[in-house]
């Protein structure tokens, strides 16, 4: 299983200047391992050695079966639910890593640094490019977007990503973050919202 997560897809994150370095007209994404999913309204632990940690709002898609180079016309059909997701990365290794032109892995593909909510049936809900979606902290709503303010489809992600990964029953895909990252602390209490609909749910220790 992998996850791919999709860099500067909205413009209004586009003004931060990490974003900003993937504005090249076509989606950009790295990937993590399956150890980074969390699910289940399990915690999600700060690692002590990575420093400061902040996570952002994102629509997350599984992918329901086997695709190749995968026309944008016919990529409705790879995916058949969908959920909010919150995207942990260390923000002080980051800027080290950037600074110094290295991969991202270390700061963005830890363990539990991609949380998913329960998901739910595409049928059950608007057309894809409709999607409202909203992150809550300690009871604060601190991030929300609509998937209609991406720069790039969710069926021109999956059709991009399929031309250089097979995808397979069970991938996923995060899709991009329409605001800041916003940091996590210890205690904290993360809720995510689809549509009105709670479901995402978890706790920071």
């Amino acid at each position: 299983m992998k996850i791919f997560t999709i860099t500067g897809n909205y413009s209004t994150h586009n003004k931060d200047d990490e974003a900003t370095l993937f504005n090249n007209g076509k989606p950009a994404f790295y990937t993590k391992p399956d150890t980074s999913l969390l699910k289940n309204g399990k915690p999600f632990f700060v690692p002590d050695e990575l420093g400061r940690v902040s996570c952002q709002a994102e629509l997350a898609v599984r992918v329901n079966r086997l695709g190749k180079s995968i026309p944008v016309r016919f990529a409705h059909r790879y995916y058949d639910a969908i959920t909010v997701g919150v995207n942990f990365m260390a923000v002080d290794v980051l800027q080290r890593l950037q600074k110094d032109g290295l991969p991202w892995e270390e700061a963005v593909a830890f363990d539990g640094s991609a949380a998913i909510g329960e998901w739910v049936d595409k049928e059950r809900l608007p057309q894809v490019q409709d999607l409202r979606f909203d992150l809550a902290v300690n009871g604060r709503r601190t991030q929300e977007g609509c998937s209609s303010n991406m720069i790039h489809s969710v069926n021109e992600i999956v059709a991009y990503v399929s031309r250089y990964m097979t995808l397979r029953t069970g991938d996923i895909i995060f899709t991009g973050t329409p605001s800041p990252a916003i940091p996590v602390t210890i205690n904290d209490h993360i809720e995510g919202r689809l549509q009105g609909m709670e479901v995402l749910r978890f706790n920071v220790k």
